[in-house]
């Protein structure tokens, strides 16, 4: 039986490099079709909109979306079509694989995986300008949101993605030593929820600017990863 998938090429490479998953797609036997969409900039000039309302439909109605690249204007313009994505499907967690596929690099059989948190943060976008004097722009504020609820779901997600998937060890990477009251709650939540899983996945903390230094210097020292 085949699976509808809803297929947004997007912007820029996006045509190519969706063109190309396809047919990578199409030479594993995938039982799919697809219902291909409009999102992003071209998608204003045939639709009216970076994210037209029967995009968003066919994603709900299929409730898989294999999208491209989309364009984002910088300074202005549009909100992020990625961010509303994610905002309207309430998409919290971004599950990054990575794994050596060619030889040759300057390490074998790496085999990580990075959970981010999708929803929360610095990019919600809640920003806005400060007025001074006769400036209506002289400062510009943003606003980093995190709740226990956005932390716990993605610690829990985490976890359990480790279970599942066999992985012995979770590292929660944060920037708590300088954002304490953000990137504290997250790593307390952290803390509090590994006694859930104690015996079946080791737990650990880092500060973000250490972890991304040992990604490179040693990456196996890390099985999978969260952090905002």
């Amino acid at each position: 039986m085949l699976k509808n998938i809803t297929v947004i090429p997007g912007d820029g490479i996006g045509p190519e490099v969706t063109e190309a998953v396809l047919e990578v797609l199409s030479a594993a036997g995938a039982e799919l079709e697809y219902d291909f969409q409009a999102a992003g900039v071209g998608a204003i000039a045939t639709h009216g909109s970076p994210l037209p309302q029967e995009t968003s439909d066919s994603i709900e109605r299929n409730r898989v979306a294999l999208k491209g690249p989309l364009a984002t204007p910088s300074g202005s313009g549009f909100r992020s079509v990625n961010v509303e994505i994610r905002k309207r499907f309430d998409l919290f967690a971004n599950v990054r694989p990575a794994r050596t596929i060619l030889p040759g690099g300057r390490y074998e059989d790496i085999d990580l995986v990075l959970i981010r948190e999708n929803t929360e943060g610095l990019y919600v976008g809640v920003e806005h300008f400060i007025g001074m004097d006769r400036d209506p722009r002289a400062a510009a504020e943003s606003v980093m949101i995190t709740t226990r609820y956005g932390c716990e779901r993605i610690v829990r997600f985490a976890f359990d993605y480790a279970v599942a998937h066999g992985r012995g060890k979770l590292t929660l990477a944060h920037k708590a030593n300088i954002l304490k009251y953000t990137q504290g709650l997250f790593l307390e939540v952290g803390q509090r929820m590994a006694a859930d899983y104690d015996g079946r996945v080791a737990f650990e903390d880092g500060i973000i600017d250490a972890t991304a230094m040992f990604l490179v210097l040693d990456p196996y020292r890390y099985d999978v990863l969260v952090m905002e």
